[in-house]
C-alpha cells in the first residue's frame, strides 16, 4: 500500500466513514443552500425591501462572527460527531418550523430573523467541527484526497442547492423548507453512524488563554498563518460575484437566465477541479501549485472583466472555480496536517472566520470599488490586487512556496 499523495483511489474507498461523512456534507450544504433561496424569495415576497434581503444575511453572518472562538473549543472539548449531528438536527428543526409557519400563515419577518440567526448559529457550530472530524477518518496519506472529495460536496452543493430550491419554491415555501428540514435529519443520520475509535483529548480549563489559542497556533505557524492570510486578501479582492448582476444586466445582456448561468460557472469549474485533484491528487511542488493558482485566479478575473462576449465570461468564471478549488485544497490540506488534533477545531474555527469574513467584505468591497471606479475598473482592479497580494506573500513566506509535499510538511 502507498503511503504517498500518490496513494491509489481505491485505498480511499475502504474507509466508508468517509462516504458517510461526505454524505452528510452534500446533504447539510444543499439543505442550506435551499433555505438561503427561500428565504430570500420569502423575504422579497413580504417586505419588497432589499434592505430586508440584506438583514436575512447579516442574520445568519453575524452569529458566526461572535461565536467563533466559543465554537472551536466546544469541537476540541467535545465529542465532534456529537456537535455536527445537533447542529444539523436543530437546523432541520428551525427548517420545518419554517414549513410549518409557511403553511400556516403566521410566519412574518420577525420569525424569518430568528430562524435565519438560528440556522447561522448552528452553521457557525457545524462547519468547523465537520473540518477538524475529517482528519480523523481516515490515514493521512489519503488526507489530500478525501479533502479534494469534501470540497467537491461543498461545490456541489452550490449548484445543486440554489436550483433544487428555486425549482422546489414553484411548489410554495413550505415544500422547499420542510425537503431542506428532512435532508438536513438525514445527514445528521449519517453522522450519528460515522464509527471511529475514540480520542482522549485534554479537558483543559476554560480561560480567555485557551479560547485564544487558535488565533495564538496559526500566528506562531508561519506557513499556515501565510496560507489562510493569502485566500483571505485574493478573495476580498478577487471576488466579482456582487457585481454579475451589473454585468448580466448591462454588460452581457443576457438577463436572469445568463445571470444563473454566471453564478453556477465558478461553481462547476471547482466541482471539476476537486474531481480532478481526488482522482490525480498533485504528489510535488504544492506550496508553488498554490500560488500560481492564485494567480490565474487573478489573470482569469480580469478576463472576465474585460470579456463583453457571453461565453468568454462563463469560460473566465469556470477557470476562477477551478484556480479556486486548487489553492482551497492546498491550503486546507496544509492547516489540517499541520494542525494537532486537540488544536484542530479552535484553528478551525479561526479559518472560517477568515473566509466567511473574506467573502462577506469581498461583496462590500467590489460594491463599493464600483461604484467609485466604474464596474469594469473595479473588477480589474480586483484581479490586479489578487495577483500582487500572491506576489507579495511569495516573498512574505518563502516557506510556504517551498512545500513540497504536504505530508512530508
Amino acid at each position: 500500500m502507498s503511503t504517498g499523495l500518490a496513494a491509489e483511489p481505491q485505498e480511499l474507498l475502504k474507509h466508508r466513514v468517509f462516504f458517510h461523512f461526505w454524505g452528510a456534507r452534500i446533504l447539510s450544504s444543499v439543505s442550506f443552500q435551499m433555505i438561503g433561496v427561500a428565504l430570500g424569495w420569502q423575504m422579497y415576497a413580504l417586505t419588497h425591501s432589499a434592505y430586508a434581503l440584506g438583514l436575512v444575511g447579516l442574520a445568519q453572518f453575524v452569529p458566526m462572527f461572535a461565536l467563533t472562538l466559543v465554537v472551536g473549543h466546544v469541537a476540541d472539548r467535545y465529542d465532534r460527531r456529537v456537535v455536527v449531528a445537533v447542529c444539523q438536527s436543530v437546523n432541520g428543526l428551525a427548517a420545518l418550523v419554517l414549513a410549518l409557519g409557511s403553511w400556516q400563515g403566521w410566519l412574518d419577518t420577525h420569525a424569518i430573523y430568528a430562524l435565519a440567526a438560528c440556522v447561522g448559529a448552528t452553521r457557525s457550530f457545524e462547519q468547523p467541527t465537520l473540518s477538524a472530524l475529517l482528519p480523523g477518518l481516515v490515514p493521512r496519506s489519503v488526507l489530500p484526497r478525501a479533502m479534494a472529495l469534501s470540497t467537491s460536496a461543498a461545490q456541489t452543493a452550490q449548484i445543486l442547492g440554489p436550483a433544487m430550491g428555486g425549482l422546489l419554491y414553484g411548489f410554495g415555501p413550505t415544500t422547499v423548507y420542510t425537503c431542506a428540514g428532512v435532508a438536513y435529519c438525514a445527514a445528521a443520520t449519517l453522522v450519528a453512524t460515522i464509527r471511529v475509535r475514540p480520542q482522549v483529548r485534554p479537558r483543559e480549563p476554560v480561560t480567555l488563554r485557551s479560547v485564544l489559542s487558535g488565533i495564538a497556533f496559526i500566528r506562531s505557524q508561519p506557513t499556515i498563518l501565510g496560507a489562510i492570510s493569502l485566500d483571505l486578501f485574493a478573495v476580498l479582492l478577487g471576488g466579482a460575484t456582487a457585481l454579475l448582476p451589473i454585468y448580466a444586466r448591462d454588460i452581457l445582456q443576457t438577463g436572469p437566465q445568463g445571470l444563473g448561468l454566471l453564478r453556477s460557472a465558478p461553481a462547476i469549474g471547482a466541482l471539476l477541479g476537486a474531481l480532478v485533484l481526488a482522482r490525480h491528487p498533485l504528489k510535488k511542488a504544492q506550496g508553488h501549485a498554490m500560488f500560481t493558482a492564485v494567480v490565474i485566479f487573478g489573470l482569469a478575473t480580469m478576463v472576465f472583466g474585460v470579456s463583453r462576449s457571453f461565453y468568454l465570461s462563463l469560460a473566465a468564471l469556470f477557470v476562477t472555480g477551478v484556480a479556486d478549488v486548487i489553492s482551497v485544497v492546498v491550503r486546507q490540506s496544509l492547516v489540517q496536517l499541520g494542525t494537532p488534533d486537540e488544536m484542530r477545531g479552535r484553528v478551525g474555527a479561526v479559518n472560517s472566520m477568515f473566509i466567511g469574513t473574506s467573502n462577506q467584505l469581498g461583496e462590500f468591497e467590489s460594491g463599493v470599488a464600483a461604484g467609485l471606479l466604474g464596474t469594469v475598473p473595479a473588477v480589474l482592479v480586483g484581479g490586479l490586487g489578487t495577483i500582487v497580494v500572491a506576489l507579495v506573500w511569495m516573498k512574505l513566506f518563502p516557506k510556504l512556496r517551498k512545500i513540497d509535499r504536504l505530508d512530508a510538511h
